[in-house]
């Protein structure tokens, strides 16, 4: 995958790529999420959570962290 992101793969390959990814909606999701959080590292966007559920991830982060130590 990281070929393919980088555009370094080979033309047959990559219309093979293609193909299936036009056929199969699971790997188009799963390059499609991937290419967007790439997107968002190189471009160092910051994304502002709303208030209400910035405390609410953080607080099942925590929750989690909690359970995971017993």
């Amino acid at each position: 995958m990281t070929d393919y992101f980088d555009g370094q793969v080979e033309p047959k390959l990559l219309a093979e790529i293609r193909g299936h990814l036009s056929e199969c909606t699971h790997c188009e999701v799963v390059v499609s999420t991937t290419k967007q959080t790439i997107q968002i590292y190189r471009d160092n966007d910051i994304y502002e959570l709303p208030t209400d559920l910035r405390e609410k991830t953080i607080a099942n982060i925590m929750e989690k962290c909690r359970c995971s130590k017993v």
